[in-house]
Order: structure tokens, then sequence, then C-alpha cells
């Protein structure tokens, strides 16, 4: 089992040690049984795969050295793995830390385009004048704002009309979708574009630095991102009472924790680190914004968070392996006749196994 940790303060040391004792649930397995159940439900997955694959007529061991070979091939394909990579992780960890607090965001793709719209108006904004490494910090901030203030639309259907954050996230990806549309096509539409709706490509002063080859420093930023989250997690009194809130709501309210504002903090902040992949992606990638970009990257985050129970370090190896199968569908599609899409026949297997037998009774992972 499990214990809770945090800073001590005095005045709340006897607070702290009960409700730290009544929050662990008697219903939590060994973190030891729980990492097994998660690792058998994604062999399972790997293994109802295959038989697809041979059920297609396609040698599962051609197919799986082609997906290798498309990750390993060379340092281009490893540096599209870490670029994949640092969408999916930022998105895995705006699932996590509301998890923390016992919520489910789904709407890590609507948060994901809000933080490139917002980085765009941003750069839109400054109109070139402002030197490119404090540009990029004011697109960063316009994103994660933009993008905190969209999850924050769900805060409010939950704390004013009682509805549940997971319905209220998901519908408004949609809604997402239909903004990014408007301004592709309309308001903010390149007229050099030659019929093609996407925005302005951005400059030189408004993308990211390359560390090598495709890779730009968003990675490093990222990684960074889910070290600082598991700290303040584990380190905080913040983290402290999400963890309790998530674990056991009376008890938090036994302590007089202000649910409300605990809740608002979790589930906007989650909204923020999306609305940063968002801008990473748009400066670091993609360069302009077009429809249906970063289609998808969301809810591959949701995947790579429940696949480590939602721990902000683990997730970067969770996150990574999904990378590398995303990428390795190139494989898939020259070498054994199947299309890239086919790689996500594979993840969706993955979550309907980790959340269907890998996370029985299994709650948001402490650190």
């Amino acid at each position: 089992m499990t214990s809770l940790s945090a800073p001590t303060e005095p005045e709340h040391t006897e607070t702290r040690a009960a409700v730290a004792a009544e929050s662990a649930g008697p219903d939590q397995p060994r973190a030891g049984t729980a990492s097994l159940r998660v690792a058998g439900s994604m062999i399972a997955a790997f293994f109802v795969f295959t038989l697809l694959l041979l059920a297609k007529g396609v040698d599962p061991v051609e197919a799986y050295r082609a997906m290798w070979d498309s990750v390993t091939r060379d340092a281009n394909s490893f540096g599209d793995v870490l670029v994949r990579l640092t969408p999916y992780l930022l998105a895995a960890l705006a699932t996590a830390l509301p998890a923390r607090a016992g919520l489910l965001n789904i709407g890590g793709e609507g948060q994901i385009l809000l933080g490139a719209i917002g980085a765009m108006a941003m750069a839109n904004a400054l109109g070139q004048a402002v030197p490119r490494y404090p540009t990029l910090v004011l697109m960063a901030i316009a994103a994660m704002v933009s993008a905190a203030l969209w999850a924050g639309i769900a805060v409010a259907l939950r704390q004013f009309t009682g509805t549940s954050e997971a319905i209220s996230t998901l519908l408004l990806n949609y809604l997402a979708f239909l903004a990014l549309g408007w301004l592709v096509f309309g308001r903010w539409k390149d007229p050099g574009a030659t019929g093609f709706p996407r925005s302005r490509i951005l400059t030189d002063t408004e993308r990211l630095p390359i560390l090598f080859g495709r890779v730009h420093v968003g990675v490093v930023v990222a990684v960074i991102a889910a070290a600082l989250l598991w700290a303040a997690l584990r380190w905080t009194p913040w983290g402290f009472r999400l963890t309790v809130l998530g674990r056991n709501p009376e008890a938090a309210r036994r302590a007089a924790f202000s649910t409300g504002k605990l809740t608002a903090s979790a589930l906007m902040l989650g909204g923020a680190l999306a609305g940063l992949a968002g801008m990473l992606q748009v400066t670091g990638v993609e360069g302009q914004l077009r429809p249906q970009m970063m289609a998808g990257y969301g809810f591959t985050g949701v995947l790579a968070a429940w696949m480590v129970r939602h721990h902000p370090l683990r997730a970067i190896a969770s996150s990574f392996l999904l990378a590398a199968i995303a990428i390795g569908g190139n494989g898939l599609k020259i070498r054994a006749g199947l299309s890239a899409a086919s790689v996500n026949i594979l993840m969706a297997l993955l979550l309907l196994a980790v959340l269907g037998w890998g996370t029985h009774k299994v709650k948001a992972a402490t650190t």
C-alpha cells in the first residue's frame, strides 16, 4: 500500500495523518500487482494484433520487423519518434494531473488545438516585432492560457450544473476542431495558399530551435514538464491535497480542503499542459494551422497516461512506446502491404486492454 507524503506543516500534522490513513482504500492493489496487470494487458493486445495480422495473410514477424526498422533505420527515424513523443507526453500529463484529483479529462484533443490557436494569435499580434526567444515565451504563455480557459468551461459546467467533466471535455473537442476550421477557411486563411485551407507560415523567429535533425527543443520542454509535475504532486501540499481528493473525497471534505479550487486547478492546469503541446507542435513541426492537424494526439495521450496509471515520469516511457508504434506504421505500409493507419488498431487494442483489464480496481498511481 502506497502511503501519502507531503511537506509537513505543524498546524496540520494531525489532520494530514488522519486524512492519509483514511484516504487509502482497501481495494487498491499493490503497485507490483497493478504493474503486472498492465503489462499483461499490453501483451494480450499485441497477441490479438498478431492474430489480426495472420488473418490478413501477413507474416507477423515480418510486420514487427518492418515497424522496428522504421523506428531504428537512421537518426532521422529515431528523431521522428522523439518529435511525436512531445505532444503525446504533454497530452498524457494533461490526463494524469486531473486524474490525481479523481477527474477524467478527455479533452486533450481540443485543448491542444486551442493551444495552437492561442500561439498563432500571439504570433499575429506581435507581428514579428519581438526577438525570437521572447516571442516563443509569449506564444507558450498564450497557448497555455487559451487551453486552460478552454478547460475552464468544463470546470464551470461541473461546478454549476453538475455536468461530468468527461462528457463536457469530450464534446469540447469537436467545438475546437470547428473553431480551427473557421479560422483556416476564413479569418486566418493565407491568400497565397493556392486553394488549400491553412494559416500563414510561421517565420524563423516564430519557430523552435532545432537540436538535431528534425528534433526540436520542445522534447526537452516536455520531459522537464513531466519532472516538474511529478515533483509538485509528490512534494507540495497542493499535490498532497489532490491525491487525497482523488482517493477519498469525503476525507478531503472532512479535512476542510477547498475541493472546488482543487478540482479547477487540476483540470485547468491539465489543459494548460495540453495547450503547451499545441504550441510546441505548431512552432516545432507544423509551422502553420491547417484542418485536422494533430488529430488523435489527445486521445493517444489518454492511453499513455492510463498505461502507467497516471504516473508523470513513467508517462515518458509509455509516450515513447506509442510514438514508436505510430512511426512504425510507415513500415507496415511499405514492407507489409498494410495501411499505416493499421497501427491505430494496435493502439485501440492497447486502450481496450488497459482500461478493461489492466486498470481493474486501480486508481491513480501515487509517486
